[in-house]
């Protein structure tokens, strides 16, 4: 129900001053007492508000207002005034000098203060000097609430409002004035439709400069984010701002000429030909795949030479460890040891963590300095586990810091990174920033050895960079498909591989790793993968139902992702007496949840613990990690996630919409991570996303035992759909160009041979 109250702050029961959320008492005219809860850039006891807001009743603290605007009057009872002066917002006056002032000027103290501050210098206690601190801090202060207020005069919710106050201060009114399309670029969580209402209200012409360009450069920032192209063909673009704008853009053609010159010569943007059509970029992800290209040729063109018998350590590798390589995996190695780049591709069971293993050794032995990372604190702690060496994740490798609100990297092309080479898995995950951050930081004559399975999903950021690097024939590409991991009665392996061929898996009761659960429903379906969770598969394997993670390919309907986690939270992590809960829009967190960060926060503090109990301290958690809830703080809303990589964050209550229960994850998010059993449903869905490469993707993450509930029909639906969304980047070109140029002055110092096969 919404609800208009006015009346005074009467007490703060909760203020977060980094972020302004706080939970105030305030009394009403009518001598009532309403809980509200909202975010104030400041606010002091005292202070007289008109509020508008939905009440709701939480279970835990009651009714309570959830504040969407307000307004700041000034005080006018003599409680009110002398409260408001000596809340602490005023520097130097406290409860006796704010008593002295009311003394003086009663009811019109915020007149006096305000239109002749000298005055003050006439109470006792106040100095001329101290008289003007005071005018300049209230003055201060109705300047910020009427920049607040002029926000919420365009129907912006209290929450972005102080979100674009804390970033543009005293300026806001003339910046958001000037151009409110700027809050798309500045302020996270606008988009262009909520730029574009607020600049349609101001009056902003239907079909302007001002608007097209806003269009055109949302258009290529939501392309990359969302669909991972890094360029957009000129006439698609067009076509997609026509509909955003909701005008045709071909009658407006000087226009749209006029404004992309302009933004090519900011520089936002770069305008190209490829093969014959015109194209246009975010000049951020033109420079980046231009770096890109440039930093992998020169390092596989200039690699130190080893002297070493490669043949030979190879062997005895094979004696310590009790293997035979395939023909493939020994190519492999070699390519590795000789070259400055090698990509090394297979599917799963192929041998990529033996081959990496026995690279790493190799190189140590000869006293290079090995560094090993991939994408994810998943991804890293299973290559960690599998190789028996230190891995980290990407970011953690570079050294992630922030600079004043500036995310950067403690090792870059300023400070390069103290090794001679650098392993990563799980390549097919890295987008076009973390790939360029990696590179910046490596010496010239770093080994790079670049390990990743080409079928799986492309990186959720923009670029296809394990794709674009095959394509381009310029690097060394080692394929690998000769399978080595299965037992007789396993089957994840070969069914893998059955379904990237488009092939049906192999279903049968012998099996004790592969299994399909049929349904007549997807009520049915649900039902069943919480029953599988919870006891059917602890049951059978033996594994806790933490080691079980189901993987959906939708978020929405019966048997989707959100409606499965509060199933299985209900089933898995039930309330109970002692173990505390917050409830963060309509999602409840509770002690002893799995989660997951949704998005990168680069600024979120954390402490981790190494195998040893050191403790150490940095910031940042990013879009894909998972952790558990161990500790909430009803009363001061804060929240402790471990994290799979032993980073103990701390979230404050706004915070907390970054994250959502993990017991059921998207496909798409589960990339770069390992899980003993999965367990998926089987959905109906657009063809654009139930596909073979989702499914495959999903079985993949696989350790022990996947399960797949549901229809049949729709999992060979899935097995034929070959559809995947093709990327426009411009990588695979750009190394190519790259390769030539440096071929045509330096020669060809490296073998960059044609895809091995050897070892069908």
């Amino acid at each position: 129900m919404e609800l208009s109250v006015k009346g005074t702050v009467s007490a703060i029961i909760y203020r977060n001053e980094d972020n302004g959320y706080t939970v105030l008492s305030l009394e009403t005219t009518d001598g009532d007492d309403v809980t509200c809860v909202g975010n104030f850039p400041t606010l002091a006891v005292g202070a007289v508000l008109n509020v508008k807001g939905k009440t709701s009743v939480h279970k835990t603290y009651g009714e309570q207002l959830a504040i969407e605007s307000y307004t700041v009057c000034d005080p006018t009872s003599r409680q009110g005034i002398i409260k408001y002066l000596s809340s602490g917002l005023i520097k130097g006056v406290g409860e006796v000098t704010a008593n002295n002032i009311y003394k003086m000027f009663g009811d019109d103290t915020f007149g006096v203060i305000e239109n002749n501050p000298m005055q003050l210098a006439n109470v006792k206690g106040i100095s001329q000097k101290k008289a003007m601190d005071i005018a300049n801090a209230v003055a201060s202060l109705k300047a910020m609430q009427e920049q607040i207020m002029f926000l919420q005069s365009y129907g912006m919710t209290v929450n972005l409002a102080v979100k674009i106050y804390n970033i543009y201060k005293e300026q806001t009114k003339s910046l958001v004035l000037a151009n409110p399309y700027r809050l798309i670029d500045d302020v996270d969580g606008v988009g262009f439709l909520t730029a574009d209402k607020i600049a349609q209200s101001m009056g902003v012409e239907q079909i302007s400069e001002f608007r097209v360009r806003a269009a055109i450069v949302y258009e290529l920032k939501e392309s990359a984010e969302k669909q991972g192209n890094t360029y957009l063909v000129f006439d698609d673009l067009m076509k997609a701002c026509s509909e955003l704008l909701g005008v045709d853009l071909e009658l407006h053609g000087q226009l749209v000429e006029d404004t992309v010159t302009k933004l090519v010569l900011e520089p936002a943007v770069k305008t190209f030909d490829v093969e014959g059509q015109r194209c246009i970029s975010l000049v951020r992800y033109y420079k980046l795949e231009k770096s890109i290209a440039g930093r992998l040729v020169t390092l596989n063109h200039d690699a130190k030479r080893v002297m070493m018998d490669a043949d030979s350590m190879i062997e005895q590798f094979e004696r310590v460890h009790k293997i035979d390589f395939h023909a493939g995996q020994l190519g492999a190695v070699r390519s590795a040891i000789v070259n400055g780049v090698t990509v090394i591709t297979g599917g799963p069971g192929t041998g990529k963590t033996t081959i990496i293993k026995c690279i790493a050794e190799i190189l140590t032995a000869h006293g290079l300095r090995v560094e090993f990372c991939a994408p994810t604190g998943r991804a890293a702690k299973r290559l960690s586990q599998s190789t028996g060496r230190d891995a980290k994740t990407i970011h953690r490798l570079l050294g992630f810091e922030m600079h004043g609100d500036k995310p950067a990297f403690k090792y870059n092309r300023m400070n390069t990174l103290p090794c001679d080479a650098v392993i990563v898995d799980e390549l097919s995950m890295v987008d076009v920033s973390v790939m360029y951050s990696l590179l910046a930081a490596l010496e010239n004559g770093t080994r790079l050895v670049l390990v990743g399975d080409k079928d799986q999903l492309p990186s959720v950021g923009a670029g296809n960079v394990l794709a674009d690097i095959i394509r381009s024939g310029v690097i060394e590409i080692r394929y690998l498909t000769h399978i080595y991991r299965q037992s007789e009665d396993s089957l994840i392996v070969s069914n893998a591989h059955l379904i990237n061929k488009g092939k049906m898996p192999e279903i049968n009761n012998r099996s004790r790793d592969f299994f399909v659960m049929s349904c007549t429903d997807f009520q049915q379906v649900a039902d069943t993968v919480v029953e599988l969770v919870t006891t059917r598969l602890p049951k059978f394997t033996q594994l806790p139902p933490s080691e079980i993670q189901v993987l959906g390919a939708l978020k929405n309907g019966v048997a989707g992702v959100e409606n499965l986690n509060i199933k299985l939270q209900q089933a898995l992590n039930p309330r109970e007496f002692g173990k505390s809960e917050l409830y963060v829009g309509k999602m409840t967190l509770r002690e002893g949840d799995r989660v997951m960060q949704t998005v990168n926060n680069y600024e979120l503090p954390f402490v981790r613990f190494d195998a040893q109990g050191n403790l150490s301290d940095g910031v940042g958690v990013f879009n894909g990690d998972i952790g558990i809830v161990r500790r909430i703080d009803r009363a001061n809303g804060i929240i402790e996630v471990l994290f799979d990589d032993n980073r103990l964050a701390t979230y404050t209550e706004q915070e907390l919409t970054d994250l959502q229960l993990a017991y059921a994850i998207t496909i798409h998010k589960s990339q770069g991570s390992e899980f003993e059993v999965v367990v998926m449903p089987l959905l109906n869905g657009p063809p654009t996303i139930i596909n073979k490469n989702l499914l495959y993707t999903a079985i993949t993450r696989a350790k022990r035992a996947v399960v797949l509930v549901g229809n049949k029909k729709i999992l060979a639906l899935m097995v034929h759909n070959n559809y995947i969304a093709a990327r426009t980047t411009n990588l695979c070109r750009f190394l190519q160009e790259e390769n030539a140029v440096h071929q045509r002055f330096f020669g060809a110092t490296v073998n960059n041979t044609t895809p091995d096969d050897s070892d069908d």
